[in-house]
């Protein structure tokens, strides 16, 4: 097979990218950090036939996106996060269940010194099983210790590395030695473009139930100044509706006044023993029903006295 020299490798290339561009309307730029490549082949045989991952320079991933500005304007926003080492995910399928297949795909890791942390990492109070001649390593990084069985126990969980921050030599070494590994890369998706507009993926966490919930909060604010300001709405007639009909009400009740939907009132007001007309009905009928198991236990009772006793003299 004869390999295709350089300016043609690039061309195709910028074909490739522009021909996804114009055929999916939604992609994923994800940054690839401490991915190998074993880890990629296994990624990209997961996302075979729902997704398409692209990989390239990033001078030349920009250039293909300008020379297709005139096109696709909307692609210029993708520009100021091509940067690092990232990449595309095209895809037609729903993002929330892409993204999550691209999550599961992450490889435990071992704190390396100078790499930067993508999680808090916490030490748990344990024995870590290391003689007595560690304890100046411990004291150097002010984890409180003690020596039980002649090991080394760490007395309280310890906040060893904070997120973002560079991990230093005696952090790994430590983690090292107690065989944790608390990192695990894959690929991070850091932006999401979906028809000529960029956001963060935390905007895919938001649900239905989120938009409904401050809608209706929003609702429940516009009500509330319209109220205030005697401002009619729709969203504040009914509370208004609701309102009138209770000073009707109130001016029923203390005057001879009536109209149908007070009379009902007006005659528990002038008779409140209606009130609990109901309560005594429903406690006697609870009475009842104790009475009768309180019988039926008796009888059982005595049943059982009887047999006791007519079997135990015979």
């Amino acid at each position: 097979m004869v390999k295709e020299d350089k300016t043609t490798w690039k061309s195709n290339y910028f074909l490739k990218l522009v021909k996804l561009f114009d055929e999916y309307p939604r992609c994923f730029i994800v940054g690839i950090d401490h991915v190998g490549s074993k880890q990629m082949q296994g990624i990209r045989q997961s996302l075979r036939g729902t997704a398409i991952l692209l990989m390239g320079k990033n001078t030349m991933m920009r250039k293909a996106i300008r020379g297709h500005l005139e096109q696709n304007p909307a692609l210029e926003r993708l520009l100021p996060y091509i940067k690092g080492n990232v990449g595309f995910v095209f895809s037609k399928e729903d993002m929330n269940d892409l993204r999550e297949k691209i999550l599961s795909h992450r490889v435990p890791a071992a704190a390396r010194a100078g790499a930067i942390a993508p999680v808090d990492v916490k030490v748990p109070a344990q024995n870590t099983g290391l003689g007595p001649e560690k304890t100046s390593f411990f004291q150097a990084l002010s984890i409180p210790t003690k020596i039980a069985r002649g090991t080394i126990e760490i007395l309280n969980e310890v906040h060893l590395i904070k997120l973002h921050e560079k991990v230093g030599a005696s952090e790994a070494t430590l983690l090292n030695m107690l065989k944790i590994s608390p990192f695990s890369y894959g690929l991070i998706i850091e932006q999401v473009y979906d028809s000529g507009t960029v956001f963060s993926p935390s905007i895919l966490d938001i649900t239905d139930e989120d938009i409904r919930g401050r809608f209706m909060q929003g609702i429940a604010n516009i009500a509330s100044v319209c109220l205030e300001i005697g401002y009619p709405t729709v969203a504040s007639a009914p509370h208004s509706i609701i309102n009138g009909f209770k000073n009707l009400l109130a001016i029923a009740v203390e005057t001879d006044y009536t109209f149908p939907q007070a009379e009902m009132v007006k005659e528990y007001l002038a008779d409140p023993s209606k009130f609990v007309a109901a309560a005594p009905a429903a406690d006697a009928g609870g009475a009842a029903e104790e009475k009768k198991e309180e019988k039926k236990v008796e009888e059982e009772e005595s049943e059982s006295d009887e047999d006791m006793g007519f079997g135990l003299f015979d």
